[in-house]
């Protein structure tokens, strides 16, 4: 069992009104050959990040621009946050040590406010950059809408 780093990444997923792409600095094609969840035939995502929108970034289907994932790290929402990544996705993953993992969590963006799924992280082996969202081993520590923190440096 592959245990996070807290130096590891968390995604967030929200749904985009725009259909250009966005303007980024980092861009970078992650293959998710089982897809995420509900987007399960969705297999390539670029992951954006954009300077003002720090710290959260975009996972964006390869296809449709219209579709993308807000996303942020787990460890800026939660710092003690250690999700036991198990066995069989850790070698699906081809992830050796915690540091060859990004994980990032999909945020859901609502009229009171967000939260973050502690559930269901997306785990980037950083090196093939192939990504698997799972279901970590310690699961029920975690909820699936955890309350997103008001980040007073990422918010202008």
């Amino acid at each position: 069992m592959l245990k996070a780093d807290r130096n590891e990444q968390i995604m967030k997923v929200a749904e985009r009104i725009e259909t250009e792409p966005l303007e980024t600095e980092i861009e970078n094609l992650i293959q998710m050959p089982f897809g995420l969840l509900g987007f399960e035939q969705v297999k390539k995502y670029r992951l954006l990040a954009s300077p003002e929108e720090a710290p959260f970034l975009w996972l964006q289907t390869a296809e449709d621009a219209t579709i993308a994932f807000l996303v942020v790290s787990p460890f800026l929402v939660l710092p003690a946050y250690q999700p036991d990544i198990p066995d069989e996705d850790a070698e699906f993953l081809g992830l050796q040590k915690p540091d060859d993992a990004l994980i990032f969590n999909i945020v859901t963006l609502r009229e009171n406010g967000g939260t973050v799924n502690l559930k269901g992280p997306i785990v980037v082996n950083r090196h093939t950059r192939v990504g698997k969202q799972v279901i970590p081993t310690n699961a029920t520590k975690f909820a699936l809408q955890h309350p997103l923190p008001v980040m007073a440096e990422a918010c202008p």
